[in-house]
C-alpha cells in the first residue's frame, strides 16, 4: 500500500511538474533554464525542452496507473538522476540559476534539492523492493 502511495504521489507531481512546463511557463522559458545549466549547447536544450515535459507527463501517468511499470519505474530513475546531475553541477560550480524544475522562476536552494532527490531515490528504492518482493517466485520482476 505504502509502494501505491508513493508511485501515486511521484506521478502525479512529474505529471503536474510537466504540464506546468508546458502549459504554464511555456517550453521556450524552460529551453532557457536548461541552457542556463551550461552543459548543453542552445539546439540540445531546446530539443530536451521540447521533449522532455512531454516524456514526464506520459511517465508520471503510466507511473500513477501502475501501466508499463517497469519502464515508468525507469524513466522515473532516469528523469531524477539526470536532474540530480545537472543540479549537482550547477551547485559544484557555484551557479545561481533558477531549477527549471516546475516551471517556476525560484532559484535553486542546493541543500534542499538535495533532500528532495534523496528522497526521491528513496520511494524509487522502496517501490522497487517492494515489486520485487511481492513477486518473489513469479516470472515477473516488475517495480512496484
Amino acid at each position: 500500500m505504502v509502494a501505491l502511495v508513493l508511485r501515486v504521489a511521484m506521478g502525479a507531481y512529474f505529471t503536474w511538474a510537466g504540464g506546468e512546463k508546458i502549459f504554464v511557463s511555456g517550453l521556450d522559458r524552460f529551453a532557457t533554464d536548461i541552457g542556463n545549466y551550461k552543459l548543453v549547447g542552445e539546439s540540445v536544450a531546446v530539443a530536451v525542452a521540447y521533449i522532455l515535459p512531454w516524456a514526464e507527463i506520459v511517465a508520471g501517468i503510466c507511473f500513477m496507473l501502475g501501466v508499463l511499470r517497469k519502464g515508468s519505474w525507469l524513466a522515473m530513475l532516469g528523469f531524477v538522476t539526470a536532474f540530480a546531475f545537472a543540479v549537482g553541477s550547477a551547485w559544484w560550480r557555484g551557479m545561481d540559476i533558477r531549477c527549471g524544475c516546475t516551471g517556476g522562476a525560484e532559484t535553486i536552494t542546493y541543500w534542499q534539492k538535495a533532500a528532495e532527490f534523496l528522497l526521491y531515490y528513496i520511494a524509487l528504492g522502496f517501490i522497487a523492493w517492494s515489486g520485487w518482493r511481492g513477486r518473489a517466485g513469479k516470472k515477473t520482476d516488475a517495480p512496484g
